[in-house]
């Protein structure tokens, strides 16, 4: 039962979503364009992934390239100069360099200066649950008031170029959260991270040399650094523990599932989405999918699917939207969202 003492969940300033910006790369891959160079066909991915197209970095742009075009969209659609965000996290399993962070390099292509900024990596695609989450607890803390959320990554170029596993799924973005103080009962809620580590290879990025059939060196853009994912262990941990996850969640937080309004589920797979749905016994109407045009986006996926089910009006004010993340590690999290109007933000400055 919920505590009603006067320092509970329900008396206390919340954290909302102010805005989600975004940025895609303008090159589009088409499945057609993939087939030429691997063991595949459009109609096989389609499918079996469901994806149409993906985009891809361009060989000068990096994981900061795209995460400082995301932050500045989400700063312009506020009418906010960058100058005015209080803290920088950013979430990304594609580094530019080693040292320093790329938020530092994101702050440094978009002007700010005296802006303390770091980097979160929780395995990539779970970024857009357990980042959002770190950004929460600081601006929940009261000393930083104003934090924009950066999601970015380049999965493409850590791609063998003989690999079809990976080499037909992932797609390059970047997604940016703003979040700021609201009026207590609304904004991000409940949030619940896991990690299974026994599942620590089932996806990853590791520095080995390959050859390919021929024994000549094969190199990613990062080198001898290359992803690896094994899709049948994805998939067995997806519909067998992922469902079952929501589940429990949604039930310790006090709701059923038919509480829920929207389902922003991480872009893996169009079946495997529809498969998190269908476990639940929730209709697909009360979710969308993005990935047939822009592929597994990462850590970008559920931020724009939620810009998405605002700009189509499917999530509204006053609606309860599920985030649920997974992938490396394996880190899973969930996070319940009372999603907010302009009305709900409490002005932090005078």
């Amino acid at each position: 039962m919920a505590s009603h003492a006067p320092n509970s969940v329900e008396n206390r300033p919340g954290v909302g979503i102010r805005a989600i910006g975004r940025h895609l790369p303008e090159r589009v891959v088409t499945n057609a364009e993939l087939a030429q160079r691997l063991p595949t066909t459009d109609r096989w991915i389609r499918e079996r992934i469901g994806i149409e197209k993906r985009r891809f970095s361009a060989p000068d742009e990096w994981s900061s390239d795209l995460g400082a075009k995301a932050l500045t969209d989400a700063c312009r659609q506020l009418g906010l100069s960058v100058g005015e965000i209080d803290l920088v996290v950013c979430s990304t399993y594609t580094p530019d360099h080693m040292l320093p962070n790329t938020a530092s390099a994101i702050m440094r292509k978009v002007g700010m200066s005296a802006t303390p900024g770091f980097d979160v990596n929780s395995g990539g695609c779970p970024g857009a649950v357990f980042a959002l989450d770190v950004g929460v607890k600081y601006v929940a803390s009261g000393r930083y008031p104003r934090v924009a959320v950066v999601l970015t990554d380049v999965g493409t170029k850590l791609f063998d170029p003989e690999d079809r596993t990976v080499g037909v799924i992932f797609g390059d973005a970047a997604a940016c959260y703003i979040l700021e103080p609201t009026r207590p009962g609304t904004g991000v809620g409940e949030v619940l991270l896991r990690s299974d580590p026994a599942h620590y290879t089932s996806v990853y990025a590791a520095r080995e040399a390959r050859t390919d059939r021929e024994g000549r060196p094969k190199k990613s853009a990062f080198g001898d650094n290359f992803i690896t994912m094994r899709g049948s262990d994805i998939k067995e941990f997806v519909l067998g523990v992922v469902p079952e996850f929501m589940r429990e969640f949604v039930q310790k937080a006090g709701l059923d599932l038919d509480d829920i309004d929207f389902f922003a589920l991480h872009q893996a797979n169009r079946n495997l989405v529809h498969g998190i749905l269908d476990a639940l016994g929730q209709p697909r109407h009360k979710t969308l999918t993005n990935i047939e045009r822009v592929g597994n986006t990462s850590g970008a996926s559920v931020p724009l699917v939620l810009r998405e089910a605002v700009e189509q009006g499917r999530l509204r004010a006053g609606q309860l939207a599920l985030l649920t993340a997974f992938g490396g590690g394996l880190n899973y999290g969930a996070a319940l969202v009372r999603w907010c109007g302009a009305e709900d933000f409490v002005t932090h400055r005078a």
